[in-house]
């Protein structure tokens, strides 16, 4: 079926963010993927080219334009490329929204220009080493003391932890328990009793630089308290919903990727004196797989649609990341396996996607907890 989501200025911003990955990352990405993390000029090359802070308003610097068509456009083409390590989408999809909406004024012109031209790298410190999805078992401390906040604790599976130069953490800003009492604050490169720990080893996405935070008598200034306090778990809700959509908007659009790449190796590898894609098994293990790809891309597309006009529910959000990254997962496995002994070689893209992909599952909410989400729904 012809997809209807796009028009044409949409595709014409694809084949801008082609060339750019043409120019500015995949001539390095190896090497970064040996290093572990990603030249900031990278970051500086999106900033010039537009694709950072596309939906921040002109006057900060962004683009101004609040349609996540184009944010969707740049992932399918970050994830059709495999180049995983370049978080713009976490940049842009994730923490753009809290420095859009939630922010002040001084807070916008202190932060939104840098974050739009690529000076101003960021991350969002959610997870602890004993909480993984339960935000409200957060820890991590920030006490009032006047004129700034004393922050303490430890965070972990921070993306862009080691590049970032603004990070929002999540704190607990009273004693209370549960849902309550969470606040945001932006901690900025340099502050005083905030360290980074090891850049952590992953088995995928190993130029997507992941890391440890410690918080030790940090001071952070009032001014940067981000949103409302003791509202940070509310404002968090708000924005998993986006969060969700833009994963499965990668899952699906790697999973679409995998089949296109399987499909034409069967054509072309050879097994009992004729190709594989002449064995009846693995036409219907083609079959299966482009089926189950194009019933999700339908839905996700749709959520696409209903994010536009502001419409997602949390729910759609949960089932579309649910599904489609648990299809990602099924992809790669099953596509690795018709690649036989070549799709474990790590030169092949099957095997880089098999493990870039794993982690679909579980961050910005696990399976598990997103099928919670939707059983609640429906069972209360």
């Amino acid at each position: 079926m012809q997809r209807e989501l796009y028009a044409e200025e949409h595709e014409a911003f694809r084949e801008t963010v082609k060339a750019f990955l043409a120019k500015e990352v995949l001539p390095h990405y190896d090497r970064w993927e040996q290093a572990g993390i990603v030249d900031r000029a990278a970051w500086l090359a999106a900033g010039r080219q537009g694709l950072l802070g596309m939906a921040v308003p002109v006057e900060y610097g962004g683009g101004g334009v609040p349609d996540f068509r184009y944010p969707a456009v740049l992932a399918e083409e970050f994830t059709r490329a495999g180049v995983s390590g370049l978080a713009l989408g976490l940049h842009n999809d994730i923490i753009g929204p809290y420095l859009t909406s939630l922010t002040t004024e001084e807070q916008k012109r202190r932060w939104l220009p840098g974050f739009c031209s690529g000076e101003l790298i960021t991350a969002i410190a959610m997870t602890e080493p004993g909480t993984g999805s339960d935000l409200q078992s957060i820890r991590t401390s920030a006490v009032d003391r006047g004129d700034h906040y004393l922050l303490n604790g430890s965070k972990t599976f921070i993306s862009n932890g080691i590049l970032s130069d603004l990070v929002v953490v999540v704190a607990r800003t009273t004693p209370e328990g549960g849902a309550h009492g969470l606040s945001l604050l932006a901690v900025e490169r340099g502050t005083a009793g905030f360290e980074r720990g090891r850049n952590l080893d992953k088995i995928g996405q190993k130029s997507q630089d992941t890391a440890e935070l410690f918080f030790t008598d940090v001071k952070v200034p009032k001014e940067n308290l981000i949103g409302e306090e003791n509202q940070g778990f509310v404002h968090l809700m708000r924005n998993l919903a986006q969060e969700r959509l833009a994963i499965a908007v990668a899952a699906i659009a790697g999973a679409e990727h995998l089949v296109e790449l399987t499909t034409e190796y069967v054509k072309q590898r050879t097994a009992f004196g004729r190709p594989l894609g002449k064995l009846q098994h693995v036409r219907f293990e083609i079959a299966e797989l482009a089926t189950e790809c194009a019933v999700t891309r339908t839905f996700v597309d749709r959520c696409i649609t209903e994010h536009n006009r502001y419409a997602l529910t949390p729910v759609d959000a949960s089932m579309a990341k649910w599904w489609a990254t648990e299809l990602q997962k099924r992809t790669a496995d099953r596509c690795l396996q018709l690649h036989g002994g070549y799709g474990y070689m790590s030169e092949f893209p099957v095997a880089r996607a098999f493990t870039d992909g794993r982690i679909q599952t579980i961050y910005g909410g696990t399976t598990e907890i997103m099928k919670e989400i939707v059983g609640r729904s429906i069972l209360g």
